[in-house]
């Protein structure tokens, strides 16, 4: 990849195409906390459906246990706050992980961190649909199409965002209508409040015009995932995928306290 500005910080580009969600947020973390270098990871879908939850959620309170357990579908709470989403084949994600003296001007906090990936993501659909920031979300018009999640620690924050290229219904119907809602949902269930992307931009199109919108800010060195470090000094983990006891016992406790409250 060539490098088109002098003296901008460097940042490395790693393109993976269907890696397994837990994989990718396994590795973010890792860079995040043990590397010290700038980061930009794109993952081209992933390769099964899965549920993803950020690290205070409540899986009794956000997802539909009987049919996940039914179905077999994998949970995983991330090392990022945010809402849950269910990601599969048709979830592009893009995750920048940052050195907070690499980009002066952004504050770390997650309103500034917000506001900058909002400009980015403006070069990205400049003249494609009504694409807006609104509130955590990306959004054409009054519809959401990209969630964010993000961790900040004393030098270092990550953005990471998975863009709805397309969804299908019956996985949405994992999901429970969580109890705090961005304002402008107003009560919509999922279907009528998310959209497909692909309706607006083509796949490949998006990742080369996110990877350029980068390279307006940092100088972009090309690795693949081989070429990333392994020797990072040991760190913090706490993504993990849940077990199935685990929702088991959430499912058995919920229902318990169901039956309570209906019989008073």
């Amino acid at each position: 990849m060539s490098v088109k500005r002098v003296g901008l910080p460097l940042m490395n580009v790693v393109k993976l195409r269907g890696t397994p969600i837990l994989q990718q947020l396994l590795l973010e973390e890792r860079l995040l906390r043990s590397s010290s270098a700038n980061w930009c990871i794109v993952n081209d879908g992933t390769n099964l459906p899965n549920i993803v939850m950020g690290l205070s959620g409540k899986t009794c309170e956000l997802v539909e246990l009987e049919p996940v357990i039914r179905d077999g579908v994998p949970v995983i709470k991330r090392f990022t706050g945010g809402g849950t989403v269910v990601v599969d084949e048709n979830t592009l994600f893009v995750s920048l992980i940052c050195n907070r003296n690499d980009v002066p001007d952004v504050q770390p906090y997650p309103r500034s961190v917000m506001a900058w990936s909002g400009s980015l993501y403006s070069q990205v659909f400049n003249g494609i649909g009504d694409f807006q920031l609104r509130e955590n979300d990306y959004v054409f018009g009054d519809r959401k199409f990209g969630g964010n999640a993000q961790s900040i620690t004393r030098n270092r924050w990550i953005h990471h965002t998975s863009f709805l290229w397309d969804y299908s219904e019956s996985n949405m119907a994992y999901l429970k209508l969580p109890s705090r809602v961005p304002q402008y949902r107003l009560e919509r269930d999922h279907t009528d409040f998310v959209c497909r992307m692909k309706d607006y931009i083509e796949r490949a199109g998006f990742i080369e015009k996110t990877i350029k919108a980068v390279g307006t800010q940092f100088m972009l060195k090309e690795l693949s995932f081989d070429e990333i470090d392994d020797s990072c000094r040991e760190h913090l983990e706490t993504t993990r995928l849940l077990t199935l006891d685990e929702l088991k016992e959430t499912l058995a406790k919920t229902t318990q306290n169901e039956s309570i409250a209906q019989a008073v």
